[in-house]
């Protein structure tokens, strides 16, 4: 039988390299860098991205532009280098110097970088018309993929969250766009500064008009996109407002993976914060888990007091241990509140129970010694054993006056 034919082999689809807005090589030196590495960077959006050659998809290292200062022409020092070639890259929490393959090449940098950042073909750099005209074509596509997205410091909270987070993260920036609480597409501008010791926090209204975003102060700003109005209150404050970017590279909550002793799968545990006590041992006995409230067994009801119309008698038990004058042990008083019902008490007290008479003892002979009873008589069903063992025929005065002083205790 002839086997079915393999299905013809389709090539896998080849990963390449994003559109990027501008690439060339690039020498980087960064802060902690002892000097420049040579990198194929690429422009794309607001990040540079870094590959190891022209051909490579996955980008060995990125940088963020959305925390742009400035851009200055400054070469390093001591450096024999032209310094026509050198140019660094201020943001906010850190500085990155490059190095150009030509003049050339670092004002078309420089040029396309403050045309996405700044949104505005830059015209006090050495460039060509051609060059010029890219740029304005790469502005055109920013301003598009800007407008589908929102920026980096809009986030989804109220009013009270936006304040929370400024204080919180005042080094993360002082400005932040919500939901306005009108709804619709409308958003809110919150902002937070520091005057003389105190904090001033204003909020701030935009409308959303069709297309454009309408800034509501006294002189109504239109803007194309929520970018747009960043930028605005950007540029009015002369760079006081910084527009707020939460640092997700740093966790805020420890935690480690822990292997379950049961199944042996490993699970991700959240370390709990440090206690007053010291910390009990890993390897001892788990503490039980708590137990709700909602699971707990109610407690059986409190029985109510005796009202004082109700004739009931307490007796409050002795608490010391029983005596050896009683010969049964098995009636032993308990410690608690006992309830008896009240009984009828008797005009006489009653009299002393007489001892049961006893069969005289059957003699054998001329010894005059009484037969002993044979096991399990009415002698041994009604007193101990060393009572009717003994051979005595009346029970003794101390034996009575035990047993009366027994059925008193018992009568009370």
């Amino acid at each position: 039988m002839a086997s079915a034919p393999n299905p013809p082999r389709v090539p896998k689809p080849k990963a390449t390299q994003p559109s990027h807005y501008h690439e060339s090589f690039l020498e980087k030196k960064g802060p902690s860098d002892p000097d420049y590495r040579k990198f194929w960077a690429g422009l794309q959006g607001l990040t540079i991205y870094f590959y190891n050659n022209n051909r490579d998809v996955q980008p060995l290292e990125k940088l963020d532009l959305r925390t742009f200062v400035k851009l200055t022409d400054e070469a390093p020092q001591g450096s024999t280098w032209d310094a026509g070639l050198h140019f660094s890259l201020v943001l906010r929490d850190q500085e990155i110097k490059f190095k150009a393959e030509s003049l050339e090449s670092r004002e078309m940098w420089k040029g396309f970088i403050l045309t996405v950042v700044e949104l505005c073909v830059p015209s006090n750099l050495t460039l060509l018309p051609g060059h010029l005209y890219m740029m304005a074509e790469i502005l055109a596509k920013e301003e598009a993929r800007r407008a589908g997205e929102l920026p980096s410091c809009f986030l989804k909270v109220n009013r009270v969250d936006a304040q929370l987070l400024l204080e919180r993260y005042p080094e993360c920036g002082n400005l932040l766009l919500r939901p306005s609480g009108t709804g619709a597409d409308h958003v809110s501008v919150t902002t937070r500064q520091v005057f003389c010791g105190k904090p001033i926090v204003r909020h701030y209204k935009v409308k959303r008009e069709g297309s454009k975003y309408v800034i509501d102060v006294e002189d109504s700003f239109s803007c194309a996109s929520l970018d747009a109005v960043v930028d605005y209150f950007v540029s009015h404050t002369k760079g006081a407002l910084v527009p707020f970017l939460l640092d997700d590279d740093y966790q805020k909550v420890l935690g480690y993976v822990e292997a379950d002793t049961e199944n042996g799968e490993s699970v991700w545990v959240v370390a709990s914060a440090p206690g007053p006590g010291p910390a009990p041992p890993t390897d001892g006995p788990k503490p039980p888990p708590p137990v709700s409230s909602q699971n707990k067994p109610p407690l059986p009801p409190l029985a109510a007091p005796p009202s004082q119309e109700e004739n009931y008698n307490y007796v409050t038990p002795i608490g010391d241990p029983p005596t050896p004058d009683y010969e049964n042990q098995e009636v032993i008083l308990s410690r608690r509140l006992i309830a008896m019902k009240p009984k009828k008490v008797a005009e006489h007290p009653a009299k002393p129970l007489k001892p049961p008479i006893l069969p005289r003892p059957d003699l054998r002979g001329h010894t005059g010694i009484p037969a002993r009873k044979p096991p399990g008589s009415s002698c041994q069903a009604l007193f101990p054993t060393t009572i009717c063992s003994s051979g005595l025929g009346d029970v003794t005065a101390e034996l009575e006056e035990k047993l009366q002083r027994r059925r008193r205790a018992l009568e009370q």
